[in-house]
């Protein structure tokens, strides 16, 4: 008990004086929390050394108890650390995989021997495992289920219905996606480009879907001419646009709205723009107005 007194003694000492030190105004708040902490780990590391000197001296008290009432050494030794009694064998479990697929030992093989045989082959009482007879049972109900639902009452779609479906789907978005398409270029956004791709691509637009009635060159032949300073709608990039676009239906002017993207109306449109001034050769009377200014403005 001296030397734990002097021990407990000792640290105390050593935990308070810091203790006392964090008082100084001069401690920093990371420093006191050190401190504190230091504390803390002092008192558990005391709290156990503490304990275990009472277990020691509770043995030591045990065997002086013992000794004074004519227990022999080896006695005493028995009644501080008896033998712990051997655990009685247990039955050897099942494996995992026998239990999750029903399979019987073969220890077990002779009593599923079924009485009858034929020509020495033996046949064992085995029933089918019952995750098997789960699965099979589960693909009847749901085939039952298929042919009501499918077949009977007509709830789901076969192969060819869901395929129309699918189809008439597909056909609304892309009306949906053109109409968004169209928005994007129309006859107040349409503007006056002059880029070699944009003008060969609208050339070949024109040369495929214009040339028969305005002649390859933009001549003229049942319609206008288109390579001179007159035009019978208007001559602006906007006012061609609207003319191909919607068509001139009492002149005989096809509307191409249908048959062409926002993109193609606009590209012909600026091929049209290119032809004027060209002169080729056999050019169709001058028809309608003369837009000479505009066409420059434009």
């Amino acid at each position: 008990m001296k030397y734990l007194i002097n021990l407990i003694s000792l640290a105390l000492i050593f935990v308070l004086t810091p203790a006392y030190a964090a008082d100084d105004s001069l401690t920093s708040a990371d420093t006191k929390n050190y401190i504190g902490l230091g504390v803390i780990v002092w008192a558990l590391l005391l709290l156990l050394v503490v304990l275990l000197v009472l277990l020691r001296t509770f043995k030591i008290l045990t065997r002086i108890i013992l000794k004074s009432d004519g227990y022999t050494d080896a006695e005493i030794i028995a009644e501080m650390a008896p033998v712990k009694a051997a655990k009685k064998p247990t039955q050897p479990k099942k494996e995992f995989w026998n239990k999750v697929l029903s399979l019987r030992p073969l220890a077990e093989e002779k009593d599923m021997l079924i009485e009858h045989e034929y020509d020495g082959i033996k046949e064992l009482d085995n029933p089918t495992p019952a995750w098997f007879m789960v699965l099979f049972y589960s693909t009847i109900i749901f085939a039952v289920g298929y042919l009501l639902i499918y077949h009977v009452f007509g709830i789901g779609q076969l192969q060819y219905d869901e395929y129309k479906t699918e189809v008439a789907q597909a056909e609304v978005v892309k009306k949906q996606y053109l109409s968004k398409a169209a928005n994007l270029i129309d006859e107040n956004t349409v503007k006056l480009l002059t880029e070699p791709g944009t003008i060969k691509a609208g050339e070949g637009i024109f040369k495929q879907n214009c040339a028969a009635c305005h002649g390859d060159k933009g001549q003229g032949v049942v319609g206008p001419n288109l390579t001179d300073d007159y035009w019978l709608h208007g001559g602006s990039i906007k006012a061609v646009f609207k003319t191909i676009k919607y068509g001139i239906a009492a002149k005989g002017m096809p509307t191409w709205e249908k048959q062409l993207s926002p993109k193609q109306l606009s590209d012909v449109s600026n091929y049209v723009k290119t032809l004027h001034g060209t002169n080729p050769p056999n050019g169709k009377e001058p028809q309608g107005e003369k837009e000479e200014e505009k066409l420059a403005s434009n």
